[in-house]
């Protein structure tokens, strides 16, 4: 490895009150999902025409998208709640090509600006033990461009656990399914520890990933270690030829 080129990285600089959006944020969102959670409201109706029900050895397939969308309601829900106490103002979902499935907005007590938190829903399933076990994050040079725009940038895995299950709806023995959600994680990506962030080299510039989005370890670090460590994941597994290519490309180098 090139002590030199790596030397000349643009390396951002967070602001100080980073920590305190970061826990701020994802304190509103593990609240709003646990109460959804709590109150009963994390329960979700399919109405087939299946006399078996659901297809549960193949649920995780299908779920994902239920499951994200169950959580984009309940966000919007607390949202349209005029002054209400996450200080959750606005919801939006992403596009079909963004890294994110939604962006929250808060305001929150004690800190002055508002805050845009890029939010990707990862489903679950505790009927199937390795079902989203290990998901595909984000692309190594997407997320890192994105810290270089802007170090304070905001990026949260949300891990949502579900279960299913099947009941007769009437006589001719048609069954319904109920997607239940039990239990919710939220993950800054920046802090996730070095050991449960894996680089996986297929597709484009490459994905991270969660080794087992179940058993996460935190590492509290800045912007510029985050870089640092994903790069070096990306180099000892594609080499430094090709991430100098990358840094090329993107600008990624300070010039001389």
């Amino acid at each position: 490895m090139s002590v030199d080129i790596l030397k000349k990285r643009k390396l951002p600089k967070e602001s100080d009150i980073y920590p305190k959006l970061s826990n701020g944020v994802c304190s509103a969102i593990r609240l709003i999902i646990e109460n959804a959670i709590k109150s009963g409201k994390n329960k979700i109706f399919i109405r087939t025409n299946l006399k078996h029900g659901l297809p549960l050895e193949n649920i995780n397939k299908i779920a994902g998208p239920f499951v994200e969308a169950w959580a984009l309601e309940k966000f919007e829900e607390v949202k349209d709640e005029i002054g209400n106490k996450y200080g959750l103002i606005n919801v939006e979902a992403g596009k079909r090509l963004d890294p994110f499935d939604m962006i929250l907005q808060f305001k929150l007590k004690h800190v002055e600006d508002y805050i845009s938190a890029n939010v990707d829903a990862k489903a679950t399933s505790e009927d199937i033990l390795t079902a989203g076990k290990s998901p595909n994050i984000t692309s190594f040079a997407r997320i890192r461009n994105e810290y270089l725009d802007d170090p304070d940038y905001i990026f949260l895995i949300l891990s949502l656990k579900h279960k299913v299950f099947s009941e007769k709806a009437d006589d001719d023995g048609i069954t319904n399914g109920i997607m239940q959600i039990t239990s919710n994680n939220i993950y800054d990506i920046k802090y996730l520890s070095s050991k449960d962030l894996s680089y996986n080299p297929a597709l484009g510039t490459g994905q991270l990933q969660i080794r087992d989005i179940h058993y996460v370890d935190v590492e509290k670090k800045k912007t510029a270690q985050f870089i640092k460590m994903i790069d070096e994941k990306y180099i000892k597994s594609k080499g430094l030829k090709s991430w100098i290519k990358l840094a090329e490309k993107f600008e990624w180098i300070k010039s001389e």
